[in-house]
């Protein structure tokens, strides 16, 4: 559920206990594509970007022998004090050959901007045959978020595109790059879920969005993240003040060439 690697989304710094407060929703709207997924008992899966390992735990519930991978050490050492094997590892670079029957990645394909790397890398990773299933942000995801803190940095003369750490594909680019590397869709949608933010917009960027604000002044950091939310409280607020944030999923599963 976090960064693939340090490098991604430079600025970006998970914590464990603030990712738990401010972003505990994300591993339980995981549900579907859990669902989808459907784990066997005994069957190997690899969990890319496990995150603290709230998901991997319920894939290990299931009598599945898991691995989680993740590149945050934080979230490493999380995941692996509820007893579960997992080691910090770059998505973009999986080291595993014909390894799983199954990848399942929740809320974390989206801080790997170099998707070729990580799709040739799943393929890899999986036994002819195995599936690749997931969840992450698609083409929308917090469109509103990303506009207002693109006004807030131009309006400043900061370029926003190089602090922009997140890759939101299409449908049609995600099911193009799944097929050249092998991949049969099965299924594949963008699905629209606002989702309420239990400690507001502030928790929200305080956890996710580091980089549009890295290495900049701390006073210049709160200005811009004050002035963008203040932006996005006409679509993100709600009468009775609660804010939401406007996610757009891309769920699929695909199976590999046998």
């Amino acid at each position: 559920m976090s960064a693939a690697s340090p490098q991604t989304g430079k600025g970006q710094i998970w914590d464990a206990g603030r990712y738990q407060t401010n972003a505990g929703f994300v591993p339980v709207l995981g549900a579907p594509v859990l669902t989808l997924l459907a784990p066997a008992e005994g069957e190997r899966i690899l969990d890319l970007g496990c995150g603290d390992g709230a998901l991997t735990e319920k894939l290990a519930a299931c009598g599945a022998v898991v691995t989680g991978v993740d590149g945050s050490a934080a979230m490493i050492d999380a995941a692996r004090a509820r007893g579960l094997t997992a080691e910090v590892m770059d998505g973009h670079a999986l080291t595993f050959s014909a390894c799983f029957e199954a990848v399942f990645s929740n809320a974390a394909l989206h801080w790997m901007t170099r998707p070729e790397a990580v799709v040739a890398g799943v393929a890899r990773a999986l036994v002819p045959g195995g599936r690749f299933v997931a969840e992450f942000g698609g083409f929308g995801n917090v469109a509103a978020v990303v506009t207002a803190m693109t006004a807030a940095l131009n309006r400043r003369g900061i370029d926003p595109a190089p602090r922009n750490p997140w890759y939101f594909p299409t449908v049609q680019e995600y099911s193009a790059l799944l097929e050249q590397h092998g991949f049969r869709i099965e299924e594949i949608a963008l699905v629209p879920r606002p989702t309420p933010l239990p400690t507001g917009m502030t928790g929200w960027l305080e956890t996710f969005a580091g980089p549009f604000v890295a290495g900049l002044e701390g006073a210049e950091q709160q200005a811009i993240l004050q002035e963008a939310e203040a932006a996005m409280a006409p679509a993100l607020r709600d009468s009775s003040g609660g804010w939401w944030a406007d996610y757009m999923r891309l769920r699929f599963r695909a199976a590999l060439a046998g």
